[in-house]
């Protein structure tokens, strides 16, 4: 278990990779910068819980993340996949709306990103409240 978060916090173990933890108070900026490091080097993949206003981090695919917060109670509807880049916090890309899981015809949602722009709106309120 990691710091930041402990007492709040849901782990996966994954084979050797990083935990997946959920993030349900705060988040360093340094550790976000940590992962991405350990996994894709410059990017951290993440799912976010708009209605518990919680997310997953540190999973190499979104829908591992999306999995053990499936298995934690979210809602499927609630949840939706995007990457963030630390090192570019405070710009414009540094969350980039963008994963399979964010595929739903029958919800409206067709491509890859998060297109109704309320639900991106939530996303970056969640993702600015839960990283320090």
């Amino acid at each position: 278990m990691t710091g930041h978060d402990a007492p709040d916090a849901a782990h996966l173990e994954t084979d050797g990779m990083p935990e997946i933890e959920v993030i349900r108070t705060k988040v360093a900026l340094q550790h976000l910068g940590f992962l991405a490091e350990g996994l894709f080097g410059e990017l951290v993949k993440a799912v976010v819980d708009v209605g518990q206003g919680i997310m997953a981090i540190g999973g190499e695919l979104h829908a591992d993340e999306e999995a053990l917060l499936l298995s934690a109670g979210s809602l499927q509807s609630d949840l939706w996949g995007i990457n963030l880049y630390p090192a570019q916090r405070g710009e414009s890309g540094w969350i980039e709306f963008d994963s399979m899981i964010n595929v739903r015809p029958r919800s409206g949602n067709r491509s890859r990103t998060v297109e109704d722009a309320e639900t991106r709106r939530r996303i970056v309120e969640i993702v600015d409240h839960l990283v320090q």
